[in-house]
């Protein structure tokens, strides 16, 4: 049975993983905790449109901050997203390469 709020939480995972930052920070906190100054080096972008994903992620549902004193460190709000991120990189797909040639580009299909 489907309800409303299994919807929701699907779209908001999608709207999530349809941005390749997003998806990156999601992959990044998947192995573990990480502070913002960290993940924007480790990622390659400004500290600002890192703060502005998190904001995002959190917004979603799918990050928590955790005070640390005068940092914060954010973490996946629960540990189910990170075994569906491991599905969705386990899982192998037929595609057909005239269908998206720039998949790896950001704003394709």
């Amino acid at each position: 049975m489907e309800t409303l709020v299994h919807r929701d939480a699907l779209v908001r995972f999608g709207y999530a993983l349809s941005d390749p930052t997003r998806t990156q920070i999601l992959l990044s906190l998947r192995a573990g905790p990480g502070y913002p100054s960290e993940m924007a080096e480790k990622i390659g972008v400004s500290r600002q449109i890192l703060s502005n994903h998190l904001a995002c992620l959190r917004g979603c549902g799918l990050v928590v901050v955790v005070p640390e004193g005068r940092r914060s460190r954010y973490e996946l709000s629960e540990p189910r997203i990170g075994r569906a991120l491991d599905d969705l990189i386990g899982l192998v797909l037929a595609v057909d390469p005239s269908c998206c040639p720039d998949a790896d580009r950001e704003g394709c299909c």
